[in-house]
């Protein structure tokens, strides 16, 4: 495992998911579902990374997520659907001009994504990070 990469990846991971919240709370809510999608890709990027996989694409992290995650019993099942109806939303956010999220929808977005990166907080600690190397600090960047 290499725990620069790991790091990397959860950093941009709890981030992404903060401007998510903030987008939200400022009533952007396609804004908000696209940002939560990528602080749960950046999640699963990292859970990935522990076990020395690397996946560039959407489609591989999630196929990845599955193979070596969910199948594994490293995690939940569940969360590989949390992953799939995130990037499914996020795709529509971002490229469908048509469809408008709810405020709700965006929030739900947000709560949906930092419930992932709770259960993969608890993988990463139960894989050796300490929760010092986790805490990202308000002016970490």
């Amino acid at each position: 495992m290499s725990r620069d990469l790991v790091l990397q990846e959860w950093r941009r991971a709890v981030r992404t998911l903060q401007a998510a919240e903030l987008l939200a709370h400022e009533r952007y809510p396609e804004d908000a579902v696209s940002r939560a999608y990528y602080a749960v890709l950046h999640a699963a990027k990292a859970a990935l990374l522990v076990v020395d996989v690397v996946a560039d694409s959407h489609v591989a992290v999630r196929r990845m997520f599955g193979k070596h995650i969910i199948l594994s019993g490293s995690i939940e099942r569940v969360w590989a659907s949390s992953l799939a109806e995130g990037m499914d939303n996020r795709l529509t956010a971002d490229y469908d001009a048509g469809v408008f999220y709810s405020t709700l929808k965006g929030q739900d977005e947000c709560v949906r994504a930092r419930h992932f990166l709770d259960r993969i907080r608890r993988y990463l600690l139960d894989n050796g990070l300490t929760e010092d190397e986790l805490t990202i600090e308000a002016d970490d960047g």
